[in-house]
């Protein structure tokens, strides 16, 4: 298959022909679908001449049914799988058996709790002080770091990125730097200016002698590079693995994709953010107007986290486990601060047992005395996160989001927009940014709490992806978090009541899409 795109050489438009899905893709697709048919076409067949089956089905769906309403599953789960499987009574429970249960193989779990656990950092001092500071905040980093299996650290500087450009111009200077490794991981990564700058100096610190390893998701990068492409990186002596390798296997596991974005270089400088490598990412590409997302560099003791998190995502997927000298990566390196910083991984269970950016969201939002301001490019959430929105603006709390204006997915867009009434009658102030599609995840109070990564204001980011973000207190860069917003406040447009009336077809397709969305 292919597509045409659009790049900008020297500011010159250039347009040209690519192939997108690559034919890998197109035979597991295949085969996973032709599975799923003969399972199902397997079950009706034995309903139709076998009678005593027949019963038995229909008391399995009742038994299904009352497991799903008893489960702890969060409720907007359970509504529209109910309906698949009384409206679909065969069909609809065979997809609940194959794709419900999002489990993962014993053999990635195992490997991942060890490498997981590799670091060991005493950060009972950090507690303290925090503690001694704030009690209320301290119990929150407890909690947090609790559940993600992370650690609270201070001796960390911070810069933020209010664009991509900027943000790539500085990871190309760090890279030069580079000495030892180069860590890095993102959920996609395409041909272009962007990826081209950062390959080439990865191929000459291979020369020189530094290790390489770079992680990309299989699913992720579909559309964006050949299905062997990590095999061409090998050839330049880059260690490359696919997060998740798609098969051709019915089941969920495609669902558990690393949406995660990480580099990290000799363990001294950490990048993350919304920024994938992309040159729409760096406005080289336009495809929804201007593009505007958001990073964050962290130096010092903090970057252990991130290296952890991926040194964990590549040796999961590599097919050999192996032994490592974690001290070589895990490096000694404090910068003086007195803010407290909390990098923290995100993904499905059984490895994180609660939803952690879910969580990291609702507490900011509960901890807010005087603002709130987020930055998403998707507003598709469940009750208990669009309830927390609601009452904290109910509290008086000034909150603010601002959404893209040009959607990158329209029935996405659809979703996003039929949240804003309920919202906006709470006393939300929602703005939709009218120079093209925002892709920054951030989220920020007071000019003292905040959070930025990858973790977006949807299902899918909030349950099934390993995500990353980095909890911030007491840094400046809040302050500098905060003044982009409003600076891209400026160039939104406030949503108004009046602006959301839409046709009775149109409400009820939007109705149809928020039922059955959490499924996907």
């Amino acid at each position: 298959m292919k597509k045409k795109i659009t790049i900008y050489d020297r500011g010159k438009k250039i347009t040209k022909t690519v192939s997108v899905i690559p034919f890998r893709y197109i035979i597991a697709v295949l085969i996973s679908i032709l599975e799923i048919l003969s399972i199902i076409g397997i079950v009706v067949l034995l309903t139709i001449y076998i009678p005593y089956f027949y019963i038995l089905i229909y008391a399995t769906i009742i038994l299904l049914v009352i497991g799903i309403i008893g489960s702890h599953d969060n409720p907007d789960y359970k509504i529209p799988w109910i309906l698949v499987v009384i409206l679909l009574p065969i069909i609809g429970m065979m997809l609940y058996f194959i794709f419900n249960e999002r489990k993962l193989p014993k053999r990635f779990l195992k490997k991942y709790h060890k490498h997981f656990n590799s670091l060991i950092y005493d950060d009972s001092k950090n507690h303290q002080e925090l503690e001694e500071t704030d009690k209320l905040i301290s119990t929150y980093a407890k909690g947090l770091c609790k559940i993600s299996g992370t650690h609270l650290y201070k001796n960390t500087k911070l810069e933020y990125y209010k664009i991509g450009e900027e943000m790539h111009q500085s990871i190309l200077k760090e890279l030069e730097k580079a000495r030892k490794f180069i860590f890095l991981e993102f959920f996609i990564i395409e041909k272009g200016v962007f990826w081209n700058s950062i390959l080439e100096i990865l191929k000459t610190k291979v020369q020189e002698g530094v290790e390489v390893k770079v992680v990309y998701d299989d699913f992720g990068c579909m559309n964006t590079l050949k299905g062997n492409y990590y095999k061409q990186l090998r050839e330049f002596g880059i260690d490359c693995v696919l997060f998740s390798k798609l098969k051709a296997a019915a089941d969920g596991e495609f669902n558990n994709r690393s949406h995660r974005k990480i580099l990290v270089i000799d363990g001294l400088v950490a990048f993350t953010g919304g920024v994938n490598i992309a040159d729409e990412y760096i406005n080289e590409v336009t495809r929804f107007g201007h593009w505007k997302d958001t990073g964050i560099k962290l130096e010092g003791e903090a970057v252990k986290e991130l290296t952890k998190l991926f040194i964990t995502d590549y040796y999961i997927n590599l097919k050999k486990d192996v032994e490592l000298d974690y001290s070589k990566y895990y490096v000694q390196n404090i910068k003086n601060a007195n803010s407290y910083v909390i990098p923290f991984g995100d993904g499905p269970n059984p490895i994180y047992v609660e939803n952690v950016g879910k969580n990291v969201i609702i507490n900011i939002l509960n901890q807010a005395k005087e603002y709130a301001y987020i930055t998403t490019p998707y507003l598709i959430t469940d009750n208990e996160v669009l309830k927390t929105i609601q009452n904290t603006a109910l509290r008086g709390i000034d909150v603010r989001i601002i959404t893209p204006h040009i959607p990158d997915k329209k029935i996405v867009f659809e979703l996003t927009r039929s949240n804003y009434d309920v919202l906006i009658q709470s006393g939300v102030k929602i703005y939709e940014y009218e120079p093209g599609f925002i892709h920054a995840k951030s989220y920020v109070s007071d000019d003292t709490l905040g959070m930025i990564g990858t973790i977006n204001l949807d299902y899918r980011s909030l349950t099934h992806h390993f995500e990353n973000g980095v909890w911030i207190y007491n840094d400046e860069v809040l302050i500098d978090m905060k003044n982009d917003f409003l600076e891209t406040l400026s160039k939104s447009i406030l949503i108004e009541h009046k602006m959301l009336k839409v046709s009775p077809i149109r409400k009820l397709f939007r109705s149809i899409l928020k039922l059955f969305s959490p499924m996907f």
